[in-house]
This record gives structure tokens, C-alpha cells and sequence, in this order.
């Protein structure tokens, strides 16, 4: 499953695994031309379900983008949270543009970053330099919850084009779409072919 840190990994979460839905209060900026300062509860933002992928219909992983252009303005950074179910993964991919910082918050996963593979577990941190190949396995046997925070605005355009609006009608990609959106974002995300 592609999650970029979400799948992707991205990655990725001071998100609790809790089914309550996000305040009516929470602001949320169309344009990036003035920064709106927030101030988010664990569940709160824009919460979003990655549509099913080729092979893997089933919807995938929740996230919730939390600060980028369209949440609160920023220009210059982008934050989001996602919850990994057992057996889940973030895909081998990188980033061209952006660092990338992945915060573990619970949970045990097998990390591969450039050459190196290990074993986390809640609290680990991951930095991702711009176009280093990064995956992450749940290994475990609980949701896991992840932070991750971009350096540079991108990948979260990646990630509404691959998801749908919690409770809005999800439905899988198919091939021609999952090429057209990587195409499309490949400044932003490269995924490695299986």
C-alpha cells in the first residue's frame, strides 16, 4: 500500500487510532497566499482515505494532512499524520525535492533507508534527505501511528489525488490513473517498480 510517508511514507501522526470525527472548528486555508496560524487536536484536519490501488482494491490507509498550502498557508513545509494497520507498509519510494522527517509514535517497524534496514519502535525518528529510497514495514501487531514532516510543499498533492475525503465514496484507482497521478507528481514522489 502507498502511503508516503505516507504509504509514504510518507510518512507520516499524533493520531491516536480514535474513530471521533474532527471539531467544526477547524480553519481550513484554499489559498497560500496568507498563512493562517492553527492550533489541532490529535484527530483534527483534513482527513483523508487513500483509494485502493491496482492489485489492492480495498481502501487503503487513513491520514490527515495537517499543515500545508490549503491548511493554514505554509509555503514552506507540510505536515501530516497516518495510521499503518498491522501488515501494512509505506512502498520503497523518494522524495527529489523535500526532506523528510518520519517520527514513529507506537508501534514496531522494519525501516529500509538508502542501504541500511532496522527494527524500530515508538519514538524512533527517520531523516529522509531529498531522493533517498526509503520503505516502511509494520511489523507488529497494532496500528501504527506516524508523523511526517516535509521540508518543501509537493507530496501532499500527491496524496489527495491517490485518497478521498473520509466518508466521501472511495473508489480504486485503476492503472491508467495510478500512472497519470505518478506521472503528474514525479517531482514530488518516485516509487520503485516492483
Amino acid at each position: 500500500m502507498r502511503l508516503g510517508l505516507f504509504t509514504v511514507a510518507v510518512l507520516a501522526v499524533l493520531v491516536s487510532g480514535s474513530a471521533s470525527a474532527p471539531s467544526a472548528h477547524v480553519a481550513q486555508s484554499t489559498s497560500t497566499t496568507k498563512p493562517t496560524p492553527l492550533i489541532l487536536e490529535k484527530n483534527e484536519g483534513e482527513r483523508r482515505v487513500v483509494r485502493g490501488w491496482p492489485g489492492h482494491p480495498d481502501p487503503g490507509e487513513t491520514f490527515i494532512l495537517k499543515v500545508d498550502p490549503k491548511n493554514g498557508g505554509s509555503s514552506h513545509l507540510v505536515f501530516m499524520t497516518a495510521d499503518i494497520k498491522p501488515g501494512g507498509a509505506i512502498d520503497a519510494h523518494r522524495h527529489p525535492g523535500s526532506d523528510e522527517i518520519l517520527y514513529l509514535v507506537n508501534g514496531t517497524a522494519r525501516v529500509h533507508l538508502g542501504d541500511a534496514i532496522r527494527v524500530v519502535h515508538g519514538g524512533a525518528t527517520v531523516f529522509i534527505p531529498a531522493n533517498t529510497w526509503i520503505s516502511v514495514d509494520n511489523i507488529g501487531s497494532d496500528v501504527m501511528n506516524t508523523v511526517a514532516i516535509f521540508s518543501a510543499p509537493g507530496f501532499e498533492e500527491f496524496m489527495r489525488a491517490a485518497s478521498a475525503r473520509e466518508g466521501e465514496k472511495n473508489i480504486p484507482l485503476t492503472e491508467a490513473e495510478n500512472a497519470a497521478i505518478e506521472k503528474m507528481h514525479s517531482h514530488d514522489v518516485i516509487y520503485k517498480q516492483p
